[in-house]
């Protein structure tokens, strides 16, 4: 004997639910960065209108930067990280074409520590699951010429390259990378130029003027920081 039919409204349901996607709850962490004192330069940088969505930072606090993947999982990043710490300020919300972007900040160094180790206890990872940078790509070039100057000048985000200066070029990647370089570059060097910090997209690129000395010392900060970061390879 056949059984009967199910009826429509239960054929309804289960199509339905046939056709849902699974729903995605977890995130690939693909950078974690806790960067400590805020070096002028680069704070004015990151607080600039096309970085700072949110709330700038300022001089001397600690700010923690974080990369996941797909992009749209930073929602529930930012959302770990100031339910459990409120007091955090969130500079950088950004979903770019594959990853999500976020920087949150604060004076006090303990609440920025938890308000990521919520975000890597909500995302089931640690911080040495994040990738290991790789420099693509670095160059010091001397007295650089007055047309080459105007160029870069037209195009930077910080600060103005100046003719007969020396100008230092560093890609690498992930982008985000970026950051933790500029800033450890300027506390190596305070009297650097920092011209450009690109942090977002498939590599990062920082332009550095001044000194020949300075930004051979900024530059061997930079493959430093870069080389003592853990991670997995990519």
């Amino acid at each position: 004997m056949s059984s009967a039919p199910p009826a429509p409204r239960s054929r309804a349901r289960a199509a339905a639910k046939a056709a849902a996607p699974a729903e995605r709850r977890t995130a690939e962490l693909r950078v974690y960065l806790l960067v400590e004192n805020l070096r002028r330069q680069f704070t004015a940088a990151m607080a600039a209108p096309t970085r700072a969505r949110g709330y700038p930072p300022y001089e001397g606090q600690h700010a923690l930067i974080v990369e996941v993947a797909p992009g749209l999982a930073i929602e529930r990043v930012i959302d770990l990280a100031l339910r459990a710490v409120p007091s955090v300020e969130p500079g950088i919300l950004f979903v770019e074409r594959q990853f999500g972007v976020l920087e949150v900040h604060g004076s006090s160094l303990e609440e920025v520590r938890r308000a990521g180790q919520a975000i890597l206890d909500g995302i089931g990872a640690s911080a040495g699951d994040q990738l290991r940078p790789r420099i693509l790509y670095t160059d010091v070039i001397e007295d650089i010429t007055d047309q080459h100057a105007v160029l870069i000048n037209r195009n930077r985000q910080a600060s103005m390259v100046l003719p007969g200066e020396t100008l230092l070029v560093c890609e690498m990647t992930p982008a985000l990378f970026a950051t933790v370089a500029a800033n450890e570059a300027e506390a190596a060097a305070p009297d650097i130029t920092l011209v450009d910090v690109q942090m977002i997209g498939s590599a990062g690129r920082l332009y550095i003027s001044g000194r020949s000395s300075s930004v051979r010392t900024a530059r061997d900060a930079i493959v430093r920081v870069l080389e003592s970061v853990e991670g997995r390879d990519h």
